[in-house]
C-alpha cells in the first residue's frame, strides 16, 4: 500500500505492507485530515516515526470472526489503544493506558495511508447522512466535546476560545450549543472570516484585553506557547482554564497569578465519539467553512504546506 511516512522530520511517500494485526480490523482509509498535532510531529513532538494521521473515515475490509458485524461498515475510530489491564486503564480509561499506542502519534501507524488497523472496540459507525469530508471531523469534534465531560457549561457560562483554527472553531461551536456565551479570540483575517461564517462572536487578539479577568471558562487551542499566556489573562478569579494545545517544546508559565486567582487548569484530550457524531449529523457543528482543500495522497507535500495556513486540509486515497 502507499503511505506517507515521517522520519526525522521528513515526510516521504513509500510502499508499506498492508497492516495485518491479529485481533484488529483492517480499515481502507477514504479520507484523512491534517491537524495541528500532525504539524507538530514534523517538529519533533512525541518523537514519532512512522505513518502519521489520526482523523479519518474509512471502510472496514477485514475482520476476525468475532468482529464480523463490522465488515463493510463505514467508520471513524478512537485513536488510543490500551491494554485494559494496567493501573492507567483501570483508573482513568484506555486513553491513559501505561503502555498505550496512539494512531499516528505513538507506536502505531496512522491514517495517511491506504489502510490502517484498529481494534473493533475503537470503531464507530458513521451514518450515511454524514459525507466523508464531514466524517473526518468526528475525532476532533469529539475532542471538543470532551470539555463538556470535564467542565460544567450552561447558559450562565461566559467562555472565550483563544485560536480560530481547526480545533478552536469546533470548540466554540460545541460550547455555544451547550448554552455558553462564547467569544473567539482571532489573530488573522482568515480566522475572523471563518468565525464570522459560523456566526461566532469574535474579538481581535490585540483587543482581547477587553476580556481580561472576565470569563468563567477560557480554552487555549492555539498550539503555541504565547496562546497559553493570552488564555490565562482572560480567566476570572476562580475560573477555569482548559488547555487543548499540544506542541513540541516547553511553555513558560507565570504561576503566581494562577495561584493567587485560584485558577483551575484542565488538560483536555480525546472525547466522546457518539456525541460528536450526533452533533455533526444534526448540523449543530458546521464544518464546511473549516475545510480549505482536499488533496490526493500523492500530493501530501502540498497538502501539509496548505494545512499550515490554519484550516482543515484532507488527504484522499
Amino acid at each position: 500500500m502507499r503511505a506517507v511516512v515521517l522520519n526525522a522530520g521528513t515526510l516521504t511517500l513509500r510502499d508499506r505492507p498492508v497492516p495485518a494485526v491479529p485481533g484488529e480490523c483492517l480499515v481502507r482509509v477514504t479520507a484523512a485530515g491534517i491537524c495541528g498535532t500532525d504539524l507538530e510531529l514534523l517538529r519533533g513532538y512525541a518523537g514519532f516515526s512512522g505513518v502519521p494521521g489520526h482523523e479519518f473515515v474509512g471502510v472496514v475490509e477485514r475482520v476476525d470472526a468475532a468482529d464480523s458485524a463490522w465488515m463493510g461498515r463505514r467508520v471513524a475510530g478512537e485513536i488510543t489503544v490500551g491494554c485494559g489491564r494496567c493501573d492507567g486503564c483501570r483508573r482513568a480509561g484506555r486513553g491513559h493506558c501505561d503502555v498505550r499506542t496512539v494512531l499516528g502519534i505513538r507506536g502505531r501507524d496512522g491514517a495517511f495511508a491506504e489502510y490502517l488497523s484498529l481494534p473493533a472496540a475503537n470503531l464507530h459507525a458513521v451514518p450515511d447522512s454524514i459525507d466523508d469530508r464531514t466524517a473526518v471531523f468526528v475525532e476532533p469534534a469529539a475532542a471538543a466535546c470532551r470539555i463538556l465531560e470535564q467542565v460544567e457549561v450552561n447558559r450562565e457560562t461566559r467562555a472565550a476560545v483563544v485560536g480560530a483554527g481547526r480545533l478552536g472553531l469546533l470548540v466554540a461551536q460545541v460550547l455555544r450549543h451547550a448554552g455558553a456565551h462564547v467569544t473567539v479570540v482571532v489573530r488573522s483575517a482568515r480566522g475572523l472570516a471563518t468565525a464570522n461564517a459560523l456566526q461566532l462572536e469574535t474579538v481581535p487578539l490585540d483587543k482581547s484585553t477587553s476580556l481580561a479577568r472576565q470569563v468563567d471558562l477560557a480554552v487555549d487551542t492555539t498550539g503555541n506557547p504565547a496562546g497559553f499566556a493570552v488564555t490565562t489573562s482572560l480567566v476570572r478569579p476562580r475560573g477555569i482554564l482548559v488547555v487543548k494545545s499540544t506542541f513540541h517544546g516547553e511553555t513558560p508559565i507565570a504561576f503566581s497569578p494562577l495561584v493567587v486567582d485560584e485558577i483551575t487548569i484542565v488538560g483536555s484530550r480525546c472525547g466522546p465519539f457518539r456525541r460528536a457524531i450526533d452533533l455533526l449529523e444534526a448540523g449543530a457543528v458546521d464544518v464546511k467553512p473549516l475545510i480549505a482543500a482536499t488533496y490526493p495522497l500523492a500530493q501530501y507535500a502540498q497538502a501539509f504546506d496548505h494545512a499550515r495556513e490554519g484550516l482543515k486540509v484532507m488527504l484522499t486515497t
